[in-house]
């Protein structure tokens, strides 16, 4: 039985402490789901900006491998070669760069509704793939490990990567596992004949099509025998985008995958498949 919380919004940017003084938290969405123990964890994507103190000025963050750390970087809304017509982008001839950087937080409740966050990023970016931040995670619990697929953003494109923990304490990297540009990647929580399987969402830059495929794995890291699955389709609810969303569940007929779609009017709805 699926309800809606009385208590929506549970956790708002108000409620998270920025990493950085001078970083605002600008959301908090997209969360990985899972219980440990005997509590319900969120690993959340927390989207922060820098904080201009000039109303001319726009920053943002990108993480600098180099330095081991997170640089500012500074446009000016006078400049015609930066484009703002996307909130989300600062799109410049050249290159293009996000207004935010987020990462992943943990947060933790008793009873799936109050829930306590961490004070720090639970997992930030660290790498050449997440200079522009890292998102979207899906928690699979398989054979007793905790899989997060997450999106991974940089110049080199959209990738998905993966990360494990048994204990929500300490995270092992286990890299790219899925090219550019993928994302809404989610891991079936058992294997199937002996393998693992992922749904994912393979993006064409010259078709501009979003739809699942799906693909197996002998070890969770070399993925092959991809095979489409579903697309959006023409005048319907799902009819611009179509994405796996939470891990699927078994139940008596199957398996069951909660998508998150879009349409032309709607801008995030879900369905069942």
């Amino acid at each position: 039985k699926i309800f809606r919380s009385p208590h929506n919004p549970i956790i708002e940017p108000k409620d998270i402490k920025s990493s950085r003084d001078d970083f605002e938290v600008i959301g908090v969405f997209n969360a990985g789901v899972t219980r440990f123990k005997d509590e319900v964890i969120l690993l959340l994507r927390v989207a922060e900006r820098p904080i201009s103190t000039h109303p001319d000025i726009v920053l943002t963050g990108v993480y600098d491998v180099s330095h081991g750390d997170i640089i500012l970087k500074e446009f000016s809304k006078d400049d015609p070669e930066n484009d703002f017509s996307d909130p989300r982008l600062i799109i410049r001839p050249t290159e293009t760069y996000l207004t935010s950087l987020s990462h992943l937080r943990l947060a933790r409740s008793g009873d799936g509704i109050n829930f306590e966050m961490e004070d720090a990023p639970a997992i930030a970016p660290a790498n050449d793939y997440e200079t522009f931040g890292i998102e979207d995670p899906r928690i699979s619990l398989i054979d007793g490990i905790y899989y997060i697929t997450y999106v991974a953003v940089s110049p080199l494109g959209v990738t998905t990567c993966l990360i494990s923990t048994k204990d929500f304490n300490s995270f092992q990297r286990h890299g790219v596992i899925f090219c550019p540009d993928n994302k809404d990647v989610t891991l079936f929580p058992k294997k199937v004949d002996g393998r693992y399987y992922a749904l994912h969402r393979p993006v064409s830059p010259l078709f501009k099509k979003q739809e699942i495929w799906i693909a197996e794995s002998p070890d969770l890291n070399c993925w092959g025998n991809h095979r489409y699955l579903m697309s959006p389709r023409a005048d319907c609810w799902d009819e611009v985008k179509i994405g796996a969303s939470a891990v699927p569940f078994k139940i008596d007929q199957g398996w069951l995958e909660i998508i998150t779609e879009r349409t032309e009017t709607i801008a995030i709805v879900l369905g069942l498949y």
